[in-house]
């Protein structure tokens, strides 16, 4: 039964499932006005819609899943111009009243008319959609990979002598690529033969998984720069850790509302650990845990090998920081500087001019490695977009273009010591 009030503005809750969708619909003062079962279709999102529409004027739905099965309904829907809001399905204990698809669809409803915080739904029809489902399959691949390499290793140490001594020095790469390569006798006639093969399927399958990886970096090298060139430029910001942040923050990063709100979702937000005499805050256990490892990764990266890094951990080693909480103010402090990656891009400044001027100018990367105070390989991967500083960028360019014109004769020269 629908209520027969006059039509004004109403709110919306939808209990979402893999072939059907329930919709509930509230007046702003909280009155039932109706709910209904719609098929999970094309079709039935259309039909939600108008449903919804025929109450009055929307101000907002809320959806459960947007992340799986509201997707395809949350995108229809912001394609009509309404606004969605994603509600948190109750957790058991707050269900008092049971459970139904009734009852949790304007519980929804009721969460969005009590709610204005709630969060925004990814977009998920650009190009960070695309970065997702790639990384979804290298993920699957990189952990069936390491199953498979474990596999082998095992298979090995309770293999028939014969076969173990053959590999027992063996390096992981020629151990794959010399099971691969092997002819064992057909696998019912013993149990070497049975190992032989099995080791020979195993290998195969290995470099199957790593073809698979490969083409898959590939892919999304070309999206992460497309998305966010300037993200996976920043040093220590690899193409997975770079997808996955992209990932976490989604097509439509304005979403996130502060780079705390985005801190907290990467889980890198302190949470205070006090108690008595004690005074200090640990690393928080909760929030998108893939986007929490690859703030972690990036951590690592950077202590190793960028210097201003390694002087802040040495500067709070000295206050008597231990080196978790180190690690968990520099996610902290990586956390912020990704928010402003996502939510504030700025392109990138084009490079693609040093190699060709240095090579105009008949300059070897020696040559100007030693000028700067660099190592040739760093000028090589500066030149090439690997390493991204745009102070020595500069530099580099203002020094090349005071350097005299070459001859073609050392030209020549140039390129062929290069």
């Amino acid at each position: 039964m629908y209520s027969l009030e006059v039509p004004g503005q109403v709110v919306a809750g939808i209990d979402t499932h893999s072939l059907t969708h329930h919709v509930a619909v509230l007046a702003t003062t909280g009155a039932r006005l109706g709910d209904r079962q719609f098929p999970a279709t094309p079709a039935g999102h259309g039909a939600i819609a108008a449903f919804i529409a025929s109450f009055g004027t929307v101000i907002r739905i809320g959806i459960e899943g947007t992340g799986s099965y509201g997707a395809a309904l949350s995108r229809s829907l912001r394609g009509e111009g309404l606004t969605v809001a994603e509600v948190i399905r109750p957790k058991r204990i707050q269900r008092r009243r049971g459970k139904s698809d009734p009852i949790d669809a304007y519980a929804a409803a009721e969460q969005v008319l009590a709610n204005h915080d709630l969060p925004t739904p990814k977009d998920g029809d650009g190009v960070v959609e695309q970065i997702r489902v790639l990384l979804s399959v290298r993920h699957s691949a990189v952990k069936a990979r390491a199953n498979t390499m474990r596999q082998i290793k095992s298979l090995l140490v309770t293999a028939p002598d014969t076969v173990r001594s053959r590999w027992r020095s063996a390096t992981d790469q020629h151990l794959i690529s010399g099971l691969a390569s092997t002819r064992p006798d057909d696998a019912i006639m013993s149990v070497t033969a049975a190992t032989g093969s099995a080791l020979r399927i195993l290998a195969r399958r290995y470099q199957h998984l790593t073809e698979e990886i490969t083409l898959t970096d590939t892919d999304l090298e070309t999206l992460v720069k497309i998305a966010n060139p300037e993200l996976v430029a920043t040093f220590g910001i690899g193409t997975t850790t770079a997808a996955q942040l992209l990932v976490t923050a989604g097509d439509n990063p304005g979403r996130l509302r502060s780079e705390a709100a985005f801190a907290a979702l990467c889980g890198v937000a302190p949470i205070p650990a006090s108690s008595g005499k004690t005074n200090r805050h640990r690393l928080n256990r909760g929030g998108d845990r893939e986007a929490n490892c690859a703030l972690h990764t990036i951590a690592l990266v950077r202590m190793s090998h960028d210097q201003r890094t390694r002087a802040y951990v040495d500067r709070r080693t000295t206050e008597g920081k231990t080196g978790r909480d180190i690690l968990r103010c520099l996610k902290r402090a990586i956390a912020r500087e990704v928010w402003h990656l996502l939510t504030h891009p700025k392109p990138v400044p084009d490079i693609t001019d040093l190699r060709p001027l240095r090579v105009s100018k008949a300059i070897t990367l020696d040559t100007a490695a030693h000028h700067f105070g660099y190592w040739p390989t760093t000028m090589s991967r500066l030149e090439r977009g690997q390493l991204r500083d745009d102070d020595l960028a500069h530099a580099y360019r203002d020094w090349l273009t005071q350097q005299p014109d070459s001859t073609p004769t050392k030209r020549m020269l140039t390129l062929n010591s290069r």
